[in-house]
């Protein structure tokens, strides 16, 4: 089979499938089959497809019909215009959180903040975006699961910031020392324990301890919120990621404890509210 017949096969099955973004996902399976960039998939349309190729191509679309995430075959997404190493046990990174990032490192390069602290950092997108993206910079990033934090060194390595990050396994604050952060940031699970069922296939198969954020999902907000004026510097940011209808509840929450002030929220490329930065009042 042709290379273009084969993609429109691909594509017309995801798209009988109800599957998001069929022709996309079907382009991007290609090219990790073939090993080859888009640019070569439009100039070889016309090439004939190995038949172990073929069969590989078409075995994995049946894979992401079933609900595996394309990420999860490719072990491969890009964020902040960099490369990240992904599978089953991290989240899979979101453009989404790339307005968290951004507005962090936009705050650090105003106030000159060095020393970071990232929680829940899953495959280290955070961690490795700030290391990366700011100079002299130093990381501290958490995580409970240790295949999570595995997976997060080798995205350090593969992104040449391995020396500027330290990793630690722990929920939360709870295995943290006393040092102070001049920006702590998060994007802590966030969905509520109800919602996750309805989810799309491929979300479900992702790890639910990286999504669930329990009855109402604020139960990592809370969690932040109480204790990380333990751990920021006089006037450090709190930064984190909510979910597009959490921006009233997780304002209320900054302000019922009464330790923070400056508390804006900050919209995605989607116009949907994202993330909330507040500062330590000093």
């Amino acid at each position: 089979m042709k290379l273009k017949e084969l993609l429109e096969k691909g594509s017309l099955e995801l798209k009988m499938n109800n599957i998001n973004e069929p022709k996309i996902k079907a382009r991007l399976l290609m090219q990790y089959i073939l090993n080859k960039p888009r640019e070569y998939l439009l100039v070889h349309d016309d090439e004939v497809i190995k038949k172990d190729d073929e069969e590989k191509y078409l075995a994995n679309i049946k894979k992401i019909i079933k609900g595996m995430p394309l990420q999860h075959i490719t072990h491969s997404q890009e964020f902040m215009k960099m490369n990240f190493y992904v599978d089953e046990n991290v989240l899979i990174p979101r453009q989404d959180t790339e307005c968290l990032v951004e507005e962090t490192i936009k705050i650090a390069k105003k106030v000159n903040a060095k020393k970071f602290l990232d929680l829940c950092t899953g495959s280290g997108i955070i961690a490795v975006s700030i290391a990366k993206y700011i100079k002299d910079s130093s990381v501290t990033a958490l995580d409970i699961s240790a295949k999570a934090l595995e997976i997060a060194k080798l995205n350090s390595k593969k992104n040449e910031v391995e020396n500027k990050i330290t990793f630690v396994k722990s929920n939360l604050f709870e295995s943290l020392g006393k040092e102070k952060y001049d920006i702590i940031v998060s994007n802590p699970p966030y969905i509520k324990k109800d919602v996750l069922k309805t989810l799309d296939k491929d979300v479900q198969n992702e790890p639910h301890i990286a999504l669930d954020g329990g009855y109402d999902g604020l139960d990592f907000y809370r969690k932040i919120i109480g204790h990380a004026y333990e751990y920021l510097k006089y006037n450090g940011y709190l930064c984190l990621e909510i979910g597009y209808d959490q921006k009233e509840d997780v304002i209320s929450l900054l302000e019922e404890d009464g330790k923070y002030t400056n508390i804006t929220c900050i919209k995605d490329l989607y116009n949907n509210d994202r993330a909330i930065i507040a500062k330590l009042i000093g």
